[in-house]
């Protein structure tokens, strides 16, 4: 990176630390550490909520998720306005009227002890997980691309986000997080605008689209159906991404205490309610552009060379393996058919111009066969990467190695800085409810002696403390994903999320289930189920394969149902 690449990174960084101390200042009492003493206005709520969400892995992930896969990520949001409408109507009620700190102590006066106890165990193993893949998913990344000790880079990463975060709980991770979002937006939209202006003279936004939507870069609808049924195995579809992202989104936003945490900061039942219903306006249409980005970065890759594996630390591993001269012959191959596509994309567009339809037809074709054939030859370098034990997935390095190589200096940096904050925003939201979640259903429930207000700030900042190098250990021993990033996240989170709805749903809508042991193992087998589920769909022998998204579902109706069933046992052995 230039000097100047490096002091709009170090501004960046620096700005929001200090504002981050500087807004830490707040009652030294559990209200005021992990609530904020209840005093926000629902922008800040949306905000707070929108940064939780959306790490750097958002950033770094999506635009090269649309780049290899097309759009069709974005269905994965389709149940999120949804869900933000259930749980205005069923949960924000109940945890602001039982004033509670986190969800989970709803559980213990609705069922017992032990049913608290586990759900906000499973929600601390995933969240503590997932958060150590927040910390290293942009490390690795960083240290790819310039040089970086990726374990110093999880230490720098990980540690500055902890110093506001000890210090200022909720309030500071609110008010950093607003700060940041109005960065990193600023940031991608002047990514955006400069890969449109980078494109050749006669090639507007317009003319991009219509490219990207040729080679299926656009598919942003897809119904999952072919002439062999639906394809339960498909990742995002139309169904998938309005029941499974319903049931993750209702899950998460509803019994995540991330997320819960950051809406019982708001000043009354009304500003919680429009915080999370903006939150379902804004969040597709957000996700949408950031895709559109990495739809446009594929089309300048169709007039510029694009790397044939675009990790350059794993290609440089396989210029020295036993593929160094077949890498050689199909970099050689990869460059002619690039040469190709940049006069193919030239008559389609002039094709397009003149309106004549057979002609585009023809040109379209011509198109599709040259990135199909381009598409075979990443595969086989994929391939060989695979089988010299590198990593083969290169989803998550296709935007960054974009920035890196063509974006004016200053812009590098800033769009690095968006890493960092993206990473922050997202960690310290985490290591506030990871630290909540830790005071409120486990040390003071079990703890046998009276503490005082100022005693219980104090040792909530140390589980914050603690969490955090949790995660940057989580983050030291995590590589080779992969997924893309983004998926990684969601995955994991999919493996439990299911199972803690299914609890909360059982106590909101099935009132005549008013037995502990029931739900506790009911819980237990719905988990079990999951589990099992997705490992047998990773057998490669396996005929039985199903997208991620539908284990939300299952984990939820899988509780509902094993609850209804142990409840009449325990019912008849009474």
């Amino acid at each position: 990176m230039s000097t100047l690449d490096w002091i709009v990174l170090v501004l960046s960084l620096v700005a929001v630390i200090i504002y981050g101390v500087y807004r830490s200042r707040t009652s030294h009492n559990l209200d005021g550490y992990f609530l904020s003493n209840r005093s926000m206005h629902w922008g800040l709520i949306l905000l707070s909520i929108m940064g939780t969400q959306a790490s750097a892995i958002t950033f770094i992930s999506a635009p090269g998720q649309a780049f290899t896969d097309g759009m069709r990520f974005v269905q994965y949001y389709f149940g999120l306005p949804i869900a933000m409408v259930v749980i205005c109507i069923a949960f924000v009620p109940i945890f602001r009227k039982l004033k509670v700190y986190t969800a989970y102590q709803y559980l213990e006066e609705r069922f017992d002890g032990k049913t608290r106890t586990l759900t906000s165990f499973l929600f601390l193993l995933q969240r503590g997980l997932s958060t150590g893949i927040s910390v290293f998913a942009p490390s690795l990344i960083l240290s790819s691309l310039f040089g970086w000790n990726i374990y110093w880079t999880n230490v720098f990463m990980g540690g500055l986000v902890i110093i506001y975060t000890v210090s200022g709980g909720a309030k500071a991770v609110a008010y950093t997080q607003q700060l940041q979002l109005m960065i990193i937006f600023t940031g991608m939209f002047l990514a955006g605008y400069m890969v449109v202006n980078m494109l050749p003279e006669n090639v507007g936004f317009i003319d991009a689209l219509q490219v990207s939507g040729e080679l299926g870069k656009l598919n942003v609808i897809t119904t999952g159906f072919s002439e062999q049924g639906f394809n339960w195995s498909d990742q995002y579809n139309l169904l998938s991404g309005i029941i499974g992202g319903f049931f993750l989104a209702l899950s998460y936003f509803g019994a995540d205490q991330s997320q819960v945490g950051r809406y019982l900061t708001g000043s009354s039942l009304k500003e919680s309610r429009l915080g999370l219903l903006m939150n379902g306006i804004v969040k597709v249409p957000m996700q949408f552009l950031i895709l559109l980005i990495g739809a446009l970065v594929f089309v300048f890759y169709l007039f510029n060379k694009a790397p044939i594996f675009f990790n350059e630390k794993q290609l440089s591993r396989l210029e020295n393996s036993i593929y160094k001269d077949s890498l050689s012959k199909a970099q050689y191959l990869y460059d002619e058919l690039a040469t190709q596509k940049q006069k193919a994309v030239s008559d389609f567009s002039l094709a397009v111009d003149r309106g004549t339809e057979t002609e585009v037809e023809q040109r379209s074709a011509e198109l599709t066969l040259l990135q199909s054939q381009s598409d075979s030859v990443r595969k086989k370098v994929k391939e060989w990467i695979s089988e010299t034990g590198g990593d083969s997935n290169d989803t998550n390095y296709i935007f960054l190695r974009f920035v890196v190589t063509y974006l004016p200096a200053g812009l590098v940096g800033l769009l690095i800085a968006i890493i960092f904050l993206a990473s922050w925003g997202s960690i310290a939201g985490a290591l506030n409810s990871l630290a909540s979640s830790s005071m409120v259903d486990f040390h003071k429930r079990f703890s046998k002696q009276k503490i005082a207000p100022e005693d219980e700030y104090r040792i909530s900042q140390k589980y914050t403390f603690a969490w955090g190098l949790f995660c940057i250990v989580v983050a030291m021993f995590t590589y080779n994903i992969g997924n893309s990033l983004i998926e990684a996240v969601n995955i994991l989170g999919s493996l439990f999320y299911g199972v803690i709805l299914g609890v909360f749903l059982v106590a909101f809508f099935f009132k005549k289930i008013k037995n502990g042991n029931a739900v506790f193992y009911g819980a237990l087998l719905a988990e079990t189920l999951v589990l099992l589920v997705f490992i047998v769909t990773k057998i490669p022998e396996a005929n039985f394969k199903l997208g991620f998204l539908w284990l939300n579902p299952i984990g939820a109706f899988g509780v509902i149902l094993f609850s209804l069933l142990m409840n009449v046992v325990m019912k008849k052995a009474e």
